[in-house]
Formats: C-alpha cells, sequence, structure tokens
C-alpha cells in the first residue's frame, strides 16, 4: 500500500488527508447522533411531570436544558410558560421554534465538512489523475515511448481517481444518512415540543 502512495505521487496526499478527515466525522456524528443523546427516554415525561405539578423551578429548568436538545427545547417553553403566566400559545410557540432552529443547527455539525469532501474527493483524484499523465507524457522522449512503461505510468496515474472515489463514495453514503437522522431528529423534537405546549399552557392557565 505505501509503495502505491509513493508511486501515485504528491496530489494523494490531500486524498490521504481527506480520508482521516472524513472517518473521524464519521466516528464523531456517530457518538453524537444516538438517539439516547438526542431523545433520551422519560426526559419528556419527567419534564412534563414537573411542568404541571409546579416544580418548575429555575434550577430544574437549567438541568433540564443541559441534558439533551431535547431538554434544551423543553426547557425553552417551560422557562417561558413560568416567567410569563398569562402568555399565548403563539408566543410560546415562536420561543420553542427558535430553540429548535439552534437545536437543529447544532445537531448539522460537520455534515457540511463531510458533505464537501464527498463532492470534492472524486475531483482531487481526478487532478492527481491528470497531473500524472502530464507527467509521464512530458518526459517522454523524442524517440517515442515504451508501450509497457507507458501503461505502467498510466495505471499509477489511475491511482488517485480510485482514491478519490474510495474516499468519496462512504463520504457521500454517510453524509446522506446522517442528513436523513438529522431530519428525522428534527420532526420528532417538532412533535415533542408541539405536544409539550399542548400539556402545559392549559394547565398555567387554570
Amino acid at each position: 500500500m505505501f509503495s502505491i502512495i509513493q508511486a501515485a505521487g504528491w496530489p494523494i496526499w490531500p486524498l490521504l488527508l481527506a480520508s482521516v478527515i472524513a472517518l473521524a466525522l464519521i466516528v464523531e456524528r456517530f457518538v453524537s447522533l444516538k438517539r439516547s443523546k438526542i431523545l433520551p427516554p422519560k426526559l419528556y415525561e419527567e419534564a412534563l411531570s414537573a411542568a404541571q405539578q409546579r416544580k418548575a423551578t429555575p434550577e430544574v429548568v437549567n438541568n433540564l436544558e443541559k441534558n439533551s436538545p431535547l431538554g434544551r427545547v423543553l426547557a425553552a417553553g417551560l422557562r417561558h410558560v413560568v416567567l410569563q403566566p398569562q402568555t399565548s400559545r403563539d408566543a410560546a410557540k415562536d420561543v420553542v421554534e427558535e430553540a429548535g432552529r439552534v437545536v437543529a443547527h447544532d445537531l448539522e455539525r460537520y455534515l457540511n465538512a463531510l458533505g464537501t469532501i464527498a463532492s470534492v474527493a472524486p475531483l482531487m483524484g481526478l487532478l492527481g489523475t491528470v497531473i500524472g499523465m502530464i507527467e509521464i507524457f512530458g518526459n517522454q522522449g523524442g524517440t517515442g515511448a515504451n508501450p509497457e512503461q507507458l501503461a505502467h505510468g498510466i495505471s499509477v496515474a489511475l491511482y488517485n481517481t480510485a482514491f478519490g472515489l474510495i474516499v468519496a463514495i462512504p463520504a457521500l453514503i454517510f453524509w446522506r444518512y446522517f442528513r436523513r437522522l438529522v431530519d428525522d431528529y428534527v420532526a420528532e423534537l417538532e412533535f415533542r415540543a408541539t405536544a409539550f405546549l399542548d400539556a402545559i399552557l392549559p394547565q398555567r392557565r387554570a
């Protein structure tokens, strides 16, 4: 493998760096986007119980906010309702939606970088191949080229294109997977936030 990398020349080194970065981003997103971290089980029920039993002290709300992305969304609505008991549902919904936008942005962290690698890696590989081909034909003397040497040089130059595709294909697959996962999380966060407001606002107005 190392001999192939050496033979492919300097254009393959940016691709190696891109592959390391892509792998690090994929591992980080797998860890950060675990369902138990985004939507902890029983958190919704605990927040709803605290709101309905009037136990939503500032400490409880702050702990809820630090718990998870779901906690941040619920805490935003709960804090607004606690501070403004006579608030309307629309006003509370605006506060929750603003918190949801911030959470959605955080969930999408590093996905643009992963998508960029998926898009650029094939082009980087193609560039390496073109540079290799230029060097091959530029080094041929006026007496003509040895077909065997020429074929070997072209095969070496194509290593860059192949490696670019090897990097791009998994990056693209995981980018699409994480995008769909984030969209699913955001939809569920919106659903739970709406249900939470429907449950606590009548209680507060009673």
